[in-house]
């Protein structure tokens, strides 16, 4: 069953990223989105210094807990209003821009370009949160462990424990656009990633071998060598490998592939070429998650069941054999990474209960520190909730969702309509965590 709430426990984050795709949209009350607690306090406020309506909080001026670093700047530029308008306007520079005066300020054309800029929007329209649903879009006789959404949010991935897999057109009512019959499953499909021109999908399960399918092909139906060809992308150096893949990527162009495996190790796999072109030695446990940095292709984040995060350089890989650097502070393994795409910052989920963001220039050498525990069936240590990693050099940490039984999923919030301004989640209690990312509390959950 796919349900807005994501009521399976081995599902992660499966439509949440739908919630920020309204860019366009004529009335976000009607589509069913609404201000969090904090952006309607403000929109009472109405920016002014005035404390009429205002919340007690907002009265005796009681500290946000605001992330001080680079990032948080970067993203206010993403996000924030056009610094004339903040400038014009009277009122508290800590709180948000209401919506009435963006919209008069625009009329007034206090920007000097007669329209909202990029920033603009994203400012305004970051302010909504989603308030309907739960709803069902689609049920199976299977568990659901993977979804995914295509850049553009028309198009989205869900992929299920009996061999389906399956892509909805958004645009069109969740129609099935592809319903794809999965090859030589392994437990289950354990990641899926669509390539950027969205014509192609690359599909991983407990095997060596990443199949590759054609999502643009005309016929719905996709059954493995039998109505189309699932291209077989052997990993294995040796006919003798045994090892499963945890998480599969495209590169920006498209060109190449990075997996994450069982056996310790990541494996980048040239399409064009169509042979392994990198096998790194990277951890010494489960590479659960792995990701590009950026456009270039050059750095590749890793994370693994050993509590660290790695950075590795191709450029200068083969001279050292070695990573770039090691970022520790989470206290168990990893589940997920999201790449802010810029090659300087990302996000790690652990099963230590906390989300974490990296700056990638305070990477720095091994250190050992180790709880041991299962996170598939043994509920997180109360005790060691408040532990603090002595090597920690995580930008910031978000808790509040809970880690267990499965590879919970995190990610930025998409640039176009929120200026990545939020991390959003999902939970083993069955709901969505969102995070603003510079204040240190949770912002909203659903």
């Amino acid at each position: 069953m796919i349900c807005a709430s994501l009521r399976q426990t081995p599902c992660t984050v499966f439509h949440v990223k739908m919630y920020f795709e309204f860019l366009h949209s004529e009335s976000i009350e009607d589509m069913g989105y609404s201000m969090s607690k904090l952006e309607a306090e403000t929109e009472l406020l109405d920016g002014s210094s005035s404390n009429h309506g205002a919340t007690e909080s907002a009265r005796h001026n009681i500290p946000s807990h605001f992330l001080d670093h680079e990032i948080a700047q970067l993203t206010k530029l993403r996000s924030g209003p056009h610094e004339n308008i903040s400038r014009i306007l009277p009122g508290k520079r800590e709180v948000p821009v209401s919506t009435f005066k963006m919209l008069a300020a625009r009329e007034a054309n206090y920007s000097g370009r007669g329209r909202f800029s990029k920033a603009d929007s994203c400012h305004v329209l970051s302010k909504y949160l989603p308030v309907n649903g739960p709803w069902i879009v689609d049920q199976m006789a299977t568990r659901a462990y993977v979804s995914q959404f295509s850049a553009d949010g028309s198009l989205f991935v869900a992929a299920f424990q009996g061999s389906h897999i399956r892509i909805y057109d958004v645009e069109r009512g969740w129609k099935v656009h592809k319903n794809i019959l999965a090859k030589s499953l392994r437990w289950t499909v354990t990641d899926t990633s669509l390539s950027p021109g969205q014509r192609h999908l690359v599909y991983a399960t407990m095997s060596p071998i990443v199949h590759i399918v054609n999502v643009g092909s005309a016929a719905t139906e996709s059954l493995a060598n039998i109505t189309e060809i699932h291209d077989g992308l052997d990993l294995a150096a040796d006919e003798d490998d045994s090892f499963g893949i945890f998480s599969v990527k495209f590169s920006t162009d498209g060109r190449e592939v990075v997996a994450g495996s069982s056996d310790d190790a990541i494996y980048v796999y040239d399409l064009e070429a169509n042979k392994l072109s990198l096998r790194i030695s990277a951890h010494e446990s489960d590479v659960n998650s792995v990701c590009f940095a950026d456009e270039s292709g050059h750095l590749i984040y890793s994370g693994s069941d050993d509590n660290l995060c790695k950075v590795w350089d191709r450029r200068c890989f083969r001279a050292k054999e070695k990573p770039a650097g090691v970022l520790m502070g989470h206290l168990e393994g990893i589940t997920f990474l999201d790449s802010r795409g810029d090659g300087r910052y990302f996000i790690s989920n652990g099963k230590d209960q906390a989300i974490k963001l990296w700056d990638i220039r305070k990477m720095s050498t091994k250190s050992t520190w180790h709880y041991e525990w299962d996170y598939r069936w043994m509920d997180y240590p109360p005790q060691t909730r408040d532990l603090k990693h002595p090597f920690d050099h995580s930008v910031a940490t978000y808790k509040g969702h809970s880690v267990l039984r499965t590879l919970i999923r995190c990610y930025f919030s998409p640039e176009y309509s929120t200026g990545q301004r939020y991390i959003y989640t999902g939970s083993h209690d069955t709901c969505i965590y969102i995070y603003d990312l510079d204040q240190l509390r949770r912002r909203s959950f659903s």
